[in-house]
């Protein structure tokens, strides 16, 4: 998986910080996850062409998550973009949209398919063979998902040297690496435990935008290999995370703690903050492995 952070400020943005949108590249696919305005800016300057987005998914519709999205939606438009494009958010985001195009008289020449969310449980939203997504229900002061990434690792790694040893042709490398027994020169099967080693551990990733402390989610993102966890206040400011259901630097880290998640990165940072250092350091008091995301940061993992 790469993760590139498009945007990751809360509220209005400024000069210099974009509200929340990523990049997730996952099994060979580029999916967008919210879109807060700027986006498509912070597209152009990360590299990431706009054609290779097949999926996009809003957590909840609170402006700073996707008021960048009529835009970029016109943007395919004009690029000439023929696939269709799968949008998952929650109710009412195909009628905002709708009713943006409809007053423009502006209609795109590719199919807008929408997959509207209203469930308080856990949704698998898209299964494929090489990865899975599904939601992880939020507590704040709108309907909000979170979302589960899943990299599903099918290929097992070969022993190249063993298998050149005994004379395995590489034209069956391919079919080794998906599970197959292997034939060496003389015609005699070696059996695929001995020319390969384990299959990789799948690799999960847990995005949980706006959202207040909540427990209730630990054992969806259980033991992920990384956690994105919005961070918008410092523990001087408990107070406010409380009233508008956002979470501190701490509670953050508290739920990475418990979930025995591998790394947080923080995320959603208030603009009143000018030394996001503070957030790290309020965090790994709890938790050991913590980063925090910028614009234009890239994760590999």
């Amino acid at each position: 998986m790469k993760l590139t952070i498009l945007g990751c400020f809360s509220a209005s943005p400024s000069k210099n910080h974009f509200p929340s949108a990523q990049i997730l590249e996952i099994g060979g696919t580029n999916v967008l996850i919210d879109c807060g305005e700027g986006t498509q800016i912070q597209l152009r300057r990360c590299g990431i062409k706009f054609n290779s987005i097949e999926h996009i998914f809003i957590s909840h519709l609170h402006g700073d998550h996707f008021f960048g999205l009529p835009g970029l939606i016109s943007t395919f438009r004009l690029l000439g973009r023929i696939k269709p494009l799968n949008i998952y958010g929650p109710i009412g985001i195909k009628k905002a949209i709708i009713l943006m195009l409809k007053l423009g008289d502006s209609w795109t020449n590719y199919d807008l398919r929408f997959i509207e969310l209203e469930s308080l449980d856990p949704v698998l939203l898209l299964e494929s063979e090489r990865f899975s997504v599904k939601t992880i229900p939020l507590n704040h002061r709108i309907y909000t998902n979170g979302f589960l990434f899943k990299e599903i690792k099918n290929e097992r790694k070969l022993l190249i040297n063993k298998l050149l040893k005994l004379g395995i042709d590489k034209t069956q490398f391919s079919g080794i690496k998906k599970g197959n027994d292997g034939i060496n020169a003389v015609g005699e099967i070696i059996k695929n435990i001995e020319l390969t080693e384990s299959k990789p551990k799948d690799i999960s990733y847990a995005y949980c935008s706006d959202t207040c402390f909540n427990p209730i989610i630990i054992d969806l993102i259980k033991k992920c290999n990384v956690l994105y966890h919005e961070s918008t206040f410092l523990d001087s400011h408990k107070d406010l995370a409380e009233k508008t259901k956002h979470s501190t630097a701490k509670q953050a880290a508290e739920i990475a703690k418990l979930a025995k998640v591998e790394k947080l990165i923080l995320g959603h940072f208030s603009s009143r903050y000018k030394n996001l250092n503070s957030f790290q350091n309020q965090a790994k008091e709890i938790f050991d492995n913590v980063e925090l995301a910028s614009d234009g940061k890239v994760f590999n993992f």
